[in-house]
């Protein structure tokens, strides 16, 4: 047998895959034992491999039918790609343009779930690489993209992406820790109009963040700029970290804003009217 699925290094996901293509080519739902035909696998693989997708939302089963039917999670997956490539597309040049004004590295994120996704990384000459690249994945709450995104969302809307503690839980102790601090930390930068990180994601480095609205002003993506500490005031003491007082740090990021924001924010309704949003 010389098909995709005996030559695949990774048998199992090749399989899976070939699950999810063959119902996503199917002009309506279809049986299991219709899968397992066509897609040459024996039946107790195809059940099992069904089940698992299911658990995951990949794919939904119809009982009254008998048939299995792309699930939620599939539609995100697509709906994601439509929304990201022309946002991409849109918004590459004004980023581009941020980080020729700024030398400074500049980001564009999305929200998957309580997640953001970095879909577009504008690198500055001369600085170090960060640990937010294309493609990377990070807890929402914990980044300045995140957070500029969450701000622009209704209390109820953010509550409903934590249902629980566990999102809190050990991640990052410099992070919220609880509902109630994030929602106090999205209500500051909700007025102040920029949310904002200070070494919780790359240690010697902040970030400030901007939202991008669509027409309905609804957050899809955020302009963020990462800056090098050292830049400002204290970020060369000698004095330890863990002595910098609250009252420094908080005077630290009133920097990056102040000398910033107004670039960022620049980017943020550019590539927002580009998308047809009046600003």
């Amino acid at each position: 047998m010389n098909s995709p699925l005996a030559r695949s290094k990774a048998p199992a996901a090749a399989q899976v895959l070939a699950i999810l293509r063959f119902v996503a080519e199917q002009a309506a739902p279809v049986g299991a034992s219709v899968i397992a035909r066509d897609v040459g696998l024996p039946r107790s693989t195809t059940y099992q491999l069904i089940t698992t997708l299911i658990d995951d939302g990949f794919l939904v089963h119809l009982p009254e039918e008998r048939k299995y039917a792309l699930g939620v999670t599939a539609h995100e997956l697509g709906t994601g790609y439509s929304r990201q490539a022309p946002l991409q597309r849109i918004a590459r040049y004004p980023l581009t343009q941020l980080v020729s004004r700024t030398k400074r590295t500049a980001h564009l994120a999305v929200m998957h779930g309580r997640d953001v996704i970095y879909v577009i990384v504008e690198r500055a000459p001369r600085q170090r690489p960060l640990v937010t690249d294309t493609g990377i994945r990070l807890p929402a709450h914990l980044t300045a993209s995140g957070r500029a995104m969450m701000a622009q969302m209704d209390r109820a809307q953010v509550a409903a992406l934590f249902p629980g503690s566990e999102a809190f839980t050990a991640r990052n102790e410099k992070g919220p820790q609880s509902l109630p601090a994030l929602q106090n930390l999205l209500s500051r930068a909700r007025t102040l109009g920029y949310a904002w990180e200070q070494d919780e994601i790359t240690e010697g480095f902040s970030s400030v963040a901007v939202a991008v609205l669509d027409r309905g002003r609804y957050p899809v993506a955020s302009v963020t700029l990462t800056v090098p500490n050292r830049a400002f005031p204290g970020g060369t003491r000698s004095r330890t970290k863990d002595a910098e007082t609250a009252e420094e740090r908080a005077m630290r990021i009133e920097d990056v804003a102040r000398q910033w924001i107004p670039e960022v924010s620049r980017c943020a309704r550019e590539i927002s009217r580009r998308l047809g949003t009046h600003t």
